[in-house]
């Protein structure tokens, strides 16, 4: 038993090291010692081994700062990779992703309505099966499977309140028993956010504000370099700010949302009412039966200079940054971060949103503070369950090359 215990620890710190070697992508065994807090022998002595085992790799020598430049260190290439579920209200992306965030397999999209689908696990596990299997790749080197949803998602109990709440159990346990892999879920917003704040532009960022523009508008905090999700997990509901006396009903059930103006749900709405209208555009050979085909048409539109589509974007960015000023005042964050699917739009949506933050900002918070369009943008929510599994990697032990939940 003691014997056990023992190996169980020792295992556990080989996780650690794995995580580590994850976000850090390179790294010394000094490096690796103060990330996971141990001894810079019995972490050696446990690189030595995993180099052995083949599961990390030299990568060479550090850059010298004037002593003995030391080795440095990396996850073996093909060792380990992670399931990666993105869930919007409409539409569902699953992808395996390697240990650099890299896709090993196309994308699966299948369209599932979250508000009106009864049998989401039973879709969901069916398509996560039908990648894993296509993809070749055995399961003990997958390490788990992270899921992204929207909605009100208590990620310790794997529930959501807001879609499947009348599920028995826990979202999570029902996909890992059906499946036979850890699962971990969380909100796609915080997703988003945890993203950027490992991989893209809140890295190394003390306090930022992620937005993550979609059919809905969501938000993630980094506050003080770490990850602010609320008592309940539930911080962040950007989108229900009551900011307009326009009497438009908002999916929360409320009216005036900023939801209500700003989501590119309603810029498909303006796009499909300024036609009927007789506005002049390129976006007239478009048909709108498909949302994602019609967000991604404006998008291009407003990139090839559509007068129309350009004056959507103003609107929605305008309206966008009016939240955002409020955002300012309350957490003087150093950088504003557009994330998610309407990241697209670039500069075209940055600029109304700085306009509005110039207008509606005290100038001493607006100055200091930083508009920035994510870099990995739509892909950020695949990006962000996979370092969910990864955040949580202590949880499984490594056996050899195998991965197991501890329970």
């Amino acid at each position: 038993m003691e014997h056990k215990r023992v190996s169980e620890k020792k295992d556990n710190v080989k996780n650690e090291i794995l995580k580590e070697l994850y976000f850090g992508e390179t790294l010394s065994c000094a490096e690796v010692a103060a990330k996971i807090q141990k001894s810079l022998p019995l972490t050696t002595k446990l690189i030595n081994e995993l180099v052995e085992e083949e599961v990390i790799a030299e990568t060479g020598l550090a850059t010298s700062t004037g002593g003995r430049r030391p080795q440095t260190f990396s996850l073996a290439k093909e060792v380990m990779f992670v399931v990666s579920v993105a869930m919007d209200q409409l539409i569902t992306r699953i992808a395996i992703m390697d240990m650099r965030n890299n896709f090993v397999t196309p994308v699966l999209k299948i369209e599932i309505q979250l508000s009106k689908n009864e049998d989401i696990i039973g879709v969901l596990v069916s398509s996560i099966d039908k990648v894993i299997e296509r993809s070749g790749i055995a399961k003990h080197k997958l390490a788990g499977i992270g899921v992204a949803m929207p909605g009100f998602v208590n990620p310790a109990k794997g529930k959501n309140n807001s879609f499947v709440f009348s599920l028995q159990g826990s979202i999570s346990d029902l996909i890992s028993e059906a499946v036979g892999l850890p699962v971990f879920i969380d909100n796609d917003s915080s997703l988003i956010a945890l993203a950027e704040l490992k991989f893209g532009k809140a890295k190394g960022k003390a306090n930022a504000v992620v937005l993550n523009v979609g059919w809905g508008v969501g938000m993630g905090m980094v506050l003080n370099g770490e990850m602010f999700r609320g008592s309940e997990g539930f911080a962040g509901e950007f989108s229900h700010i009551p900011l307009f006396n326009n009497e438009k009903l908002c999916s929360c059930g409320k009216f005036g949302c900023l939801e209500t103006e700003t989501s590119l749900l309603v810029l498909i709405e303006k796009a499909t009412k300024g036609l009927s209208e007789g506005r002049i555009s390129r976006l007239q050979s478009v048909a709108f039966t498909n949302n994602e085909q019609a967000s991604q048409e404006i998008i291009l539109a407003a990139h090839g200079g559509d007068q129309f589509a350009v004056e959507m974007f103003s609107e929605i960015g305008y309206n966008l940054g009016r939240g955002v000023a409020v955002l300012i005042h309350i957490l003087n964050p150093e950088t504003i971060i557009i994330s998610g699917r309407g990241s697209e739009a670039g500069k075209i949506l940055k600029t109304p949103v700085q306009q509005a933050m110039n207008e509606h900002c005290i100038p001493i918070l607006a100055n200091n503070t930083t508009v920035e369009i994510s870099a990995i943008g739509y892909q950020a929510e695949l990006i962000g369950a996979a370092v969910l599994v990864m955040e949580n990697f202590e949880k499984t032990r490594v056996v050899g090359s195998a991965t197991s939940v501890i329970l």
